[in-house]
């Protein structure tokens, strides 16, 4: 089939649609033709698609688009490395029409490295195509036909079935079940059907505190802080005055995790008792509690896993205030409840739940709901029957009941395929979470009016337009530089700043370094060990020699045994949990800390903030400094 596929694209592109090329104003001595064939489908079930545009994006220019700082806003001309570029050069980008078979030719193609862009017509299928990803040199694109494989989309009025459905067919994909993407929210004490915890044997190490029985001082009270304005602690303070109230965890006789709260400053008024339905992470550097109130579920309080009672940052400490605030006021001093608007439904289900929705009822409670699972985590929305409380499938690939009833090869058709995705539009279903805009609810939640999440396959542009009212995070969650992140979920507010995203090679996504199925080896879902330089050099070819890239780059000479490309280029400047630990003590007696986020821009951010205008030295990023320095090398106090 291949070569009589060859023969006819050769004999294509002698003849066929130059009429619908355009001539790009590249100039080059030496032409070369290239043919090809669009279609969606697997390596041995496909359709081909006709009518579509093929385009070639030269290298060039998206790697001229890389060097000029990317904006963060609607309608921006360089967040989206290939789409924008084709808008602004439409007139002069070489382009050619598939044919009925799905077939493509160009003539004359000037000499160069060039992305292919394929815009299959209509809605059916989505843009992009696996070769959008890798700039192919002339010779590359004309040794033999190109074959370029497409997505296909969710078509209108599709809906979710639930990840147990998928499964059934996909059971290859079973080790989704055993990454945190699946495993975040668990009801207490009872795993789902769609949650295996064997990869993370100390997931419940706070909850199980709390089930022994544990009682919590909260006092304190500073009221600029943002969610934790109190002090928590398993004693009571020795400034008893300045204690509020107490939060008393146990397992009831019913077997369910409560919790008492008991005012310290009015010992008239009447404790209160919660229910705690949910736990909240675990696997990786923190949990939090989710108890009910009416319809709703709250978070309280923060088990940090490498947290130590020893560290004088009260952030960092085992236990972690989270909004204490809204059960207490110390305005009128009696214990309250929580506001509705403040519920886990409203602030911050959209980024977990599978199929998202959510609807105000007439008392005023916000009513989430995810899609229906017979393996699901809990009743969320009333009706009886079980949610998906966690990420699934359709949360990547959309909405899945056309795939599931679709027949032979239009089932690639009505499901999306993010790997034949650009890499831009296939970074967009994990950056709507891991950035932080604010969606029309005006809080976290990157949802659109209609309070629904964003489909797999859209473009970036449109979700800012239609999913936000503010583009990304707020002044406050970077460093003083602006640049680097320091709040948590951010790894896609910096990954778009980096060159792996805009450059004229390849077109980096996450999944180019994270698994999303599970069925890698190492943490955070990464296809290569974080802690071996091959990680990195799998790509980067050119940097196998460490010591010699070290010498060029640091002027230094190290023993490169102790450290990795990450060391210096996975900067850990965002916190999540406790971080990684107490680091180092400089000459004024002050600790650094290493934090627990990596930074996704992967430069060598400087403390000193050289070049950073309007920016003291050495107050933007005392991060950086920690371990990974001073363990192999440098003597912290002389920094």
């Amino acid at each position: 089939m291949r070569k009589i596929l060859a023969g006819s694209l050769t004999a294509l592109a002698a003849s066929l649609l130059m009429a619908a090329c355009t001539q790009t104003d590249l100039k080059s001595s030496a032409t070369v033709s290239v043919a090809g064939v669009v279609q969606n489908g697997s390596d041995d079930r496909f359709t081909k698609v006709p009518d579509a545009t093929v385009w070639l994006v030269p290298a060039a220019d998206i790697a001229a688009m890389g060097k000029v700082p990317i904006e963060v806003k609607k309608d921006a001309k360089n967040d989206e490395p290939l789409e924008d570029s084709l808008a602004a050069n439409r007139a002069r980008y070489l382009n050619a029409k598939t044919n009925a078979k799905g077939e493509f030719a160009f003539d004359k193609v000037p000499g160069g490295n060039y992305f292919v862009y394929v815009e299959p017509a209509g809605s059916g299928l989505l843009p992009g195509g696996d070769k959008s990803r890798k700039a192919l040199s002339t010779a590359e694109l004309s040794a033999k036909p190109v074959t370029v494989k497409v997505s296909g989309n969710v078509p209108a009025g599709a809906t979710y079935t639930g990840t147990s459905s998928c499964l059934k067919c996909h059971e290859d994909k079973e080790h989704f079940k055993q990454t945190m993407h699946r495993l975040g929210i668990q009801v207490v004490g009872k795993p789902s059907g769609l949650q295996d915890y064997s990869r993370f044997p100390e997931v419940n190490k706070g909850l199980n505190k709390l089930m022994a029985g544990t009682t919590f001082w909260f006092y304190g009270f500073d009221g600029t802080r943002k969610f934790d304005k109190y002090f928590i602690g398993t004693k009571a303070p020795a400034d008893l005055a300045s204690a509020s109230f107490t939060a008393t965890f146990f397992k009831d006789s019913d077997g369910k995790l409560k919790f008492r709260t008991n005012n310290l400053r009015d010992p008239a008024d009447a404790p209160r008792v919660y229910t705690v339905d949910g736990a909240y992470g675990g696997g990786v550097y923190k949990q939090r509690y989710l108890y009910r109130v009416g319809a709703n579920l709250f978070p309280f309080v923060q088990f940090n896993q490498l947290g130590d009672d020893s560290f004088a940052d009260r952030g960092r400490k085992t236990w972690r205030d989270y909004h204490s605030d809204w059960l207490f006021s110390e305005k009128t001093n009696k214990l309250t409840n929580p506001s509705l608007e403040h519920s886990f439904e409203k602030e911050c289900a959209s980024c977990h739940y599978n199929g998202y929705s959510l609807t105000k009822n007439a008392a005023g409670a916000y009513i989430a709901s995810s899609v229906t699972d017979p393996n699901g985590e809990m009743d969320v929305d009333g009706d009886g029957k079980l949610n998906e409380m966690n990420m699934g499938c359709e949360t990547c690939h959309g909405p899945g009941s056309a795939h599931k009833d679709a027949k032979g090869l239009a089932k690639f058709a009505t499901i999306v395929s993010p790997n034949k995705l650009a890499a831009e539009r296939e970074s967009m279903i994990c950056v709507q979470c891991h950035s932080r805009p604010q969606g029309h609810l005006k809080n976290d939640q990157p949802v659109n009016a209609a309070n629904k999440m964003m489909l797999p396959g859209t473009s970036r542009n449109e979700f800012l337009k239609e999913f936000t009212t503010r583009e990304d995070a707020a002044p406050g969650d970077y460093w003083a530089d602006g640049l680097h992140s320091k709040s948590h979920h951010q790894q896609g507010t910096d990954f778009i700043k980096s060159s792996k995203y805009r450059n004229g090679t390849q077109l980096v996504a996450c999944s180019n370094c994270h698994n999303p199925h599970g069925d890698a080896k190492f943490a955070h879902q990464l296809t290569q060990d974080p802690k071996s330089v091959a990680s990195c050099t799998t790509c980067h070819a050119n940097k196998t020699d460490l010591k010699a890239h070290l010498a060029e780059k640091a002027k230094c000479t190290v023993d490169v045994s102790q450290i990795t490309c990450n060391s210096c280029h996975g900067t850990k400047t965002m916190q999540t949990g406790a971080g990684m630990g107490k680091g180092l003590v400089a000459a004024d007696g002050k600790n650094y800390w290493m934090n627990d986020i990596t930074s996704h821009i992967y430069d060598v951010p400087r403390k000193d903030n050289k070049g950073v205008k309007g920016v003291a030295a050495g107050t933007a990023m005392p991060i950086p400094y920690t371990n990974a320095c001073g363990a192999a090398c440098h003597d912290v106090k002389k920094l």
